[in-house]
């Protein structure tokens, strides 16, 4: 059982999955980078995995870790389905929980994961490392401050996502309905689409176009296009791939106040003098607009990214910090990813509260239909991946 947080002066934290992402994680906490923050242990099924960590207790086994005693703190690192199995057996034994984004393959999950959540004295997080970025958080400000007043669009293309085929090739897990539960927007984009939620909030209806292996040898999306609506009248595209370079990752908001376009690491407004819809409604002039200014706004690009979340789940288990990303808040960017999924599978446009175990069943009959066949390659170089992996 965890110690209670009043009484820790420093966090032991154990780390399951030394995949890509886990292993950054392991490196930055042994640097030194987060205060009062130890690894105090790892676990992998992979003993060459666990042997790189000759000086810290390690486990193959994550009920054993859970149960050991030797850690007051778990972050889950692995392949996206363990995320709820580990998840909810670190909560259920006391721990406090961050768990690597998706924080479950699909909806249902998230419930079941986030239902084992019932002591709220444990401080449980998710890895949404890009809301660390001031490019963001001041689109938030804006957004939801009112500057901008009534959203009326959302246009965000994100295809900067590029992967090559050995990155798919490199493990077994990837890109497969039972390895992965999905392609991009599982993997890749669940910082995109938990971003697009977190500044406009959930959309109404989804209508979902997904092309399975456009541009590689896998079986799930590679190239996504959405539309979403809002009861309000706003609407959102919402457009991602993996296999385009050069990409772009340019959000475009226009609002009645005027539009906001983020893009190239900057920010810029042009904001109209008078509302437009105001403007309309009371000039007599057949082609007149309102007069604007534009206006580019001071931002830094990235913030502290992994390291920065590490920060604040350490500070919110010492001292009470506010988490700046609560894994409760994780269902949303599932819910829109399988909303997406599900409405390209079916056809049609779905709404929003999706049925989440309608999607569990869709998706396992994908996983007990497949026979596709997974070639291993050994990568050249460590993919540069911003998932976990925890391979067997």
């Amino acid at each position: 059982m965890a110690k209670k947080s009043n009484k820790l002066s420093t966090v032991r934290l154990g780390i399951v999955g030394l995949g890509n992402m886990g292993s950054v994680h392991a490196a930055n906490i042994l640097a030194g980078k987060i205060p009062g923050l130890e690894l105090a242990a790892v676990c992998d099924w992979d003993e060459k995995r666990l042997a790189r960590y000759d000086k810290t207790p390690h486990y193959n086994d994550s009920d054993k870790l859970i149960k050991s005693g030797a850690i007051d703190a778990i972050l889950v690192s692995t392949p996206h389905y363990y995320h709820t199995t580990i998840g909810i057996a670190a909560l259920k034994a006391g721990l406090h929980v961050l768990v690597e984004k998706p924080i479950s393959v699909h909806k249902a999950d998230c419930e079941r994961l986030i239902a084992a959540h019932t002591n709220k004295k444990q401080i449980f997080a998710a890895m949404f490392n890009q809301r660390t970025d001031s490019i963001y958080q001041k689109v938030r400000e804006l957004v939801q401050g009112g500057e901008l007043g009534t959203v009326r669009r959302v246009n965000w293309i994100i295809s900067d996502w590029y992967r090559t085929h050995a990155y798919y090739a490199s493990g077994g897990w990837r890109a497969t309905w039972a390895g992965e539960g999905g392609g991009v927007l599982l993997n890749q984009c669940p910082h995109n689409l938990d971003l697009y939620q977190w500044l406009f909030g959930m959309p109404d209806r989804v209508r979902g176009f997904c092309q399975l292996g456009r541009y590689h040898d896998i079986e799930v999306e590679d190239d996504v296009t959405a539309y979403f609506e809002y009861k309000n009248g706003t609407t959102g595209v919402f457009i991602t791939s993996t296999g385009e370079t050069p990409g772009t990752n340019r959000l475009e908001v226009t609002g009645e106040q005027g539009r906001l376009v983020m893009e190239n690491g900057k920010l810029t407004y042009t904001r109209n003098e008078v509302k437009m819809g105001e403007f309309s409604r009371t000039t007599n002039e057949s082609f007149g607009r309102p007069a604007t200014w534009n206006v580019e706004i001071p931002v830094t690009q990235r913030g502290e990214q992994h390291v920065g979340i590490l920060k604040n789940f350490t500070n919110a288990i010492l001292h009470g910090e506010k988490l700046l990303a609560p894994a409760p808040e994780g269902i949303h960017s599932v819910e829109l990813g399988n909303a997406i999924l599900m409405s390209s599978l079916l056809g049609e446009t779905v709404d929003v509260p999706l049925n989440g175990a309608k999607f569990e069943k869709i998706l396992k009959k994908l996983v007990a239909k497949s026979n596709y066949k997974k070639k291993i390659v050994k990568p050249a170089a460590p993919a540069a991946d911003f998932g976990a992996s925890f391979a067997k």
